[in-house]
């Protein structure tokens, strides 16, 4: 009777084991111990992610004395697989750096490339959600639903800013193959109205494969107040209390932490890093040391037009162009140096010293980061892949540059009088700054155009840098052939040997559009045919297609730094003129053979209309008006009414009480303890643009924050005293006007009595502040008005509700439209 009870227990253990496991048993696994023992680990080997668990090979009697215990081996890459350091810069163009020919000295890339090799035809996007997408998934961005910024999205699968389950990012195949993986710094990468500490956060990094985050969300931030930094999904305010502390140096510091705790944890396991400096992207945020450094160089003091031709000369004598390179001539709509005043060229050669220290200050971090690595003898078994730029030099600083980012997208463009006074203080926490638009022109140097312009190369052509001691022995080299950032994910799976998945999560995934670059590597394949043959671009209608050579391109319509003003065809299709370049024999784009070669040109735009089908590009779009208005998913869309009951903060744009363009009401219902209370009770921005409702001293206030060139208050008379009150700002909008800035009236009320009223003509129209979030019951990041507080500024007394009351937005499809059509006519 007991053998049979002993028999019956192993037939239903093993009857178990098989319809849990046995579906596995012919997955391909390559095990490093014996099966069962606690340190044997398995490389999966397999294109199914996550791998399912292995039979049990152990016994399982009725006692576990008479037992044989087996665990599960440890999901690992083959052994030896190295670490891979993924480092993309922001917003840099092709001379930005003196690695490519560029007057900034970046010693630490320099280094780089003389232990590995340039490349000198690495493609992006144009735009920075755009590439990163592409950069991180290996698919075209439209594919991935990043067509334009997240900041852009609109209701196509091409633009809509959520990543498919169908296109999962590298790292997420890293991490099943046994990779630790991390996100260090900015990530445009998370739909806007999901950039919120209460979630969902499938479409943050801890949800797209990477086990740590450290860093910002959204397009950039202050690099010394960073109102939108998070760790993992948790916000954080490290720079509290903390004068000096500066994000370029504190990625860095964390960065080493990480390596350092994985080393010492498991020195076994390879780790993966994507590193993102929000460097170098307005708000250019340096340290006075660096700014002082550079600007004792006199690096540009000879204008732009010099330094153009300087960077064109390092180039060739480098190698990192063509000897047949042609430096473009100067576009006639950019100033000449000598044209310029006094007063101009002290303005902006503070500005364009400032972005060089800004880079040469990154520099130097990410330097840190490769010495810890020689210093712990990891430096040799690392690949490092550095893309220097997600796209060309910026030019939405305006023709004369501004001290407020925010501005460029409200449509307001400072003079160079108004900007004088803030030379001092240019790059510290009280500018959100950006040089002249010539600038970008320079250091985009030697190609034509900027960011935004995906028809020219000087939008979308980056330098890049790979090294790899033990596998790349080809030291200093130089290669030309044609890749763009889609070949990134490709390249690092190849090298490391892990099959590129078919499913993910039970998800089957579309193919990677990128192809690897390791055969670059080899010094027989110096001269190699490109494998990447043919390449759409496309970013708000400037669009262009590579093939075999050739590149058919449009002619942009509009500069970028029109911005929300620019005055573009409504005819995205058909409005454009098209130009044909041979970039063998014209690598700059000087030469247009679209009238002497009608035929090709017909062709490469059938083929990049047969690219656009392919890849979710249309439908088309090319103003920042559209986009900036669109009506988007999430918690806020469709309400009308928000109330708040505790303190909150670190909530972004997107899911917070949308204000402009309507008329609304705030109400504020407290209680003021005895001996009186102060502090903030509702903010949404902060210093370069926001609005708060506060107690100062005790005094109910109201400010609105207009860019920093206008605050606007309304005050109550006295302090409150103890007891409950009600505080109300009504805002009227007028009845009459445009869609978007209407002026109104703001009346302000203290327990049922009207107590201040003031009219405005004008209002902001697209956004505040992007990078401070919509904080209750404390400000975080900067103040509204430095004059009136400082941060955090918590609310003193007792907040019992904060409401939203929203009226009807003065935007709809048919305002936006009338509004494009007029810019249209003033076009024509």
């Amino acid at each position: 009777m007991a053998i049979s009870k002993v028999l019956l227990f192993r037939s239903l253990v093993a009857s178990a084991l098989l319809l849990g496991f046995g579906a596995v048993a012919a997955n391909a696994q390559q095990l490093d111990g014996p099966r069962g023992a606690p340190t044997t680990t398995e490389f999966p080997d397999s294109r199914v992610l996550p791998v399912p668990t292995p039979p049990f090979a152990g016994s399982i009697q009725p006692n576990l004395i008479d037992s044989r215990p087996a665990w599960p081996p440890t999901v690992a890459p083959p052994p030896g697989s190295p670490n891979v350091l993924l480092v993309l810069i922001d917003d840099a163009g092709f001379g930005s750096n003196s690695t490519f020919g560029g007057i900034v000295p970046t010693p630490n890339l320099d280094r780089l490339a003389q232990r590995g090799i340039r490349y000198t035809q690495m493609h992006n996007t144009a735009l920075c959600s755009p590439t990163r997408a592409a950069l991180l998934t290996g698919r075209n961005h439209h594919n991935v639903g990043y067509g334009m910024i997240a900041e852009g999205a609109n209701g196509y699968p091409g633009y809509n800013s959520v990543t498919p389950p169908e296109t999962a990012h590298v790292a997420a195949t890293l991490r099943d193959n046994g990779y630790s993986t991390a996100w260090i710094g900015k990530n445009h990468n998370v739909p806007v109205w999901e950039a919120t500490p209460a979630g969902p956060f499938r479409n943050w990094p801890t949800g797209q494969g990477y086990d740590y985050f450290y860093g910002f969300i959204g397009g950039d931030t202050s690099q010394w107040q960073p109102g939108n930094l998070f760790r993992n999904t948790t916000p954080i305010h490290p720079y509290n209390g903390k004068p000096g502390w500066n994000l370029v140096t504190a990625m860095a510091d964390d960065t080493i932490d990480y390596i350092s705790a994985q080393v010492s944890t498991n020195p076994k396991r390879p780790w993966f890093i994507h590193y993102a400096p929000g460097a170098t992207h307005a708000p250019h945020h340096p340290t006075r040391e660096w700014v002082d450094r550079i600007g004792a160089m006199k690096l540009f003091d000879d204008g732009w037009e010099k330094v153009r031709e300087r960077i064109f000369e390092n180039q060739k004598r480098l190698g990192v162009i063509p000897a047949n390179a042609k430096l473009p001539a100067w576009p006639d709509f950019l100033p000449k140096w000598d044209s310029l005043s006094a007063d101009q060229k002290k303005l902006y050669l503070r500005q364009i010293e400032v972005w060089a220290a800004y880079m040469a200050y990154s520099d130097h971090e990410i330097g840190r980061i490769v010495t810890m690595l020689e210093e712990t003898g990891q430096f040799d078994n690392t690949l490092i892949v550095f893309v220097c730029g997600d796209n060309g030099m910026s030019a939405e600083g305006s023709m004369n540059g501004t001290p407020n980012e925010v501005a460029y997208f409200n449509g307001i463009a400072l003079t160079v009088e108004q900007m004088l006074p803030l030379i001092p203080v240019w790059g510290t926490d009280l500018t959100y700054n950006h040089f002249a638009v010539p600038w970008a022109f320079a250091m985009d140097t030697p190609y034509r155009w900027t960011k935004q312009v995906a028809s020219h190369l000087g939008g979308t052509r980056s330098g890049m840098v790979m090294t790899w001691p033990q596998r790349i022995a080809d030291k200093g080299a130089i290669r030309n052939q044609f890749h763009h950032v889609v070949d990134i994910a490709p390249t690092i799976l190849d090298a490391l040997g892990i099959p590129q998945p078919t499913t993910v999560n039970g998800i089957a995934q579309r193919s990677y559009d990128g192809v690897s670059m390791t055969y670059t590597w080899d010094t027989r394949n110096a001269a190699a045919p490109s494998t990447r043959t043919t390449q759409y671009f496309e970013i708000l209608g400037n669009r262009a297609i590579y093939h075999d050579g050739w590149m058919a391109n449009t002619t942009p319509a509009a500069p970028p730094w029109d911005g929300v003003n620019a005055r573009v065809p409504t005819d995205v299709l058909n409005g454009y003129t098209w130009e044909l370049y041979n970039l063998e024999d014209d690598p700059t784009q000087t030469n247009d053979l679209a009238a002497k070669e009608p035929e090709r040109l017909r062709m490469m735009q059938q083929l990049w209309l047969v690219e656009a089908a392919r890849n979710q590009v249309l439908p088309l779009n090319n103003s920042q008006v559209p986009i900036l208005t669109a009506e988007r998913p999430g918690p806020a869309t469709g309400r009308s009414q928000f109330v708040y009951t505790a303190p909150q903060t670190s909530t972004q744009f997107g899911v917070a009480p949308s204000i402009l363009n309507r008329s609304y009401r705030i109400t504020a219902e407290i209680e003021v303890p005895a001996g009186g209370a102060s502090g903030m009770l509702v903010t949404q921005g902060g210093r370069f643009a926001g609005y708060g409702l506060y107690l100062k001293d005790g005094k109910p206030t109201f400010t609105i924050n207009l860019l920093g060139l206008e605050r606007v208050k309304w005050e109550g008379p006295a302090a409150l005293a103890p007891g409950r009150h009600t505080i109300v700002f009504d805002w009227k909008m007028d009845a009459q006007g445009p869609a978007v800035g209407r002026g109104g009236t703001g009346t302000f009320s203290v327990d049922g009595r009207q107590v201040a009223q003031k009219a405005l003509p004008k209002m902001l129209p697209f956004i505040w502040q992007w990078d401070e979030t919509f904080d209750v019951g404390l400000d975080t990041g900067s103040p509204v008005d430095d004059r009136d507080y400082q941060v955090p500024f918590a609310f003193t007394g007792k907040l019992q509700k904060i409401a939203f009351d929203l009226g009807e937005t003065s935007v709809s499809p048919a305002s936006i439209k009338a509004m494009m059509e007029l810019l249209q006519k003033k076009r024509d």
